[in-house]
């Protein structure tokens, strides 16, 4: 961990504390129009966490309700369908529905074994040996709540197995560096080394992204190694959701869905995701769901 007295992280050759260590006189008004101006990125205020913290609680329950019933046999429409009444009957919409262009059809995304992410749910059952990612996102009174869990349908392969628990190893790593203060591209490299210290690569076409009062908001939080040295601060909120692949870390994008990203290799990928609040002393997962 970085010291006051340790030359700062952003390569000025000054001391941290004379550089970019968080300012005490500094009001949060000034760091939210610093931020803002800078960086577009919008720090949210006490009532504005509020409603992010419900919107994620509600997101994660629902996606640990959606998880337990991907079974063998069960369809990913199926999948679909519950989550969309989960959502609707506590009073939330899906965030994913229609969301883009050309519009995504579905209120959940169902990314199995190549599928890197954004998988559209169909008719096909799950069987045995499967990986797959189900992501899920809603929109409560106005606020968004972003999550992801990968679920193993029996004995895999060791690919699979392996991107699986790299995947969820990256993430747990990266969440225990984020502090205020700390450089965002420290998530990146922190996800890399664990990555390539395991034999897998990580996707550099897709990226985590602030959230809260719009889907995908400033900044982008890539999970590869990079040099967006914004340091994180309180009120930041984002998510972190390594794609991690066997082989290649290319992503192919299906020409006739425009939304499908599939390995170019063919091999097994896998993403777990959470959605993070900076907070004054260290972060504060947005989205709880149980492994």
């Amino acid at each position: 961990m970085i010291n006051r007295n340790d030359l700062c992280w952003c390569g000025s050759g000054k001391k941290w504390k004379k550089c970019h260590f968080p300012k005490a006189q500094e009001s949060f008004e000034e760091r939210a129009h610093l931020y803002l101006k800078r960086w577009g990125i919008i720090l949210k205020t006490p009532q504005q966490i509020e409603g992010i913290r419900a919107a994620g609680h509600l997101a994660a329950a629902i996606l640990d309700e959606v998880c337990a019933f991907a079974k063998e046999g069960v369809t990913t429409n199926e999948l679909d369908r519950l989550a969309y009444e989960k959502i609707i009957q506590a009073g939330a919409i899906p965030a994913s529905l229609h969301y883009g262009s050309p519009p995504f059809p579905k209120s959940i995304c169902t990314s199995r074994d190549e599928v890197i992410c954004h998988g559209i749910p169909d008719n096909t059952p799950l069987h045995k040996g499967e990986i797959v990612n189900i992501d899920l996102a809603v929109i409560l009174n106005g606020y968004f709540g972003d999550c992801s869990k990968m679920v193993t349908l029996g004995p895999v392969t060791e690919d699979k197995k392996r991107v699986v628990d790299v995947s969820l190893e990256c993430l747990k790593g990266s969440a225990q560096i984020l502090r205020p203060g700390l450089p965002l591209y420290e998530i990146g490299e922190t996800i890399t080394s664990i990555a390539e210290s395991r034999g897998c690569s990580v996707v550099t076409q897709f990226v985590g992204h602030g959230v809260g009062l719009r889907y995908h908001e400033p900044p982008q939080v890539p999970h590869c190694r990079n040099r967006l040295d914004i340091p994180l601060t309180q009120g930041m909120v984002f998510t972190i959701e390594p794609m991690i692949n066997a082989g290649v870390p290319d992503a192919v994008i299906d020409h006739k869905d425009c939304w499908t990203a599939r390995t170019a290799d063919g091999k097994p990928s896998a993403q777990w995701e959470l959605q993070f609040l900076i907070t004054e002393t260290g972060v504060e997962i947005l989205t709880p769901w149980t492994l």
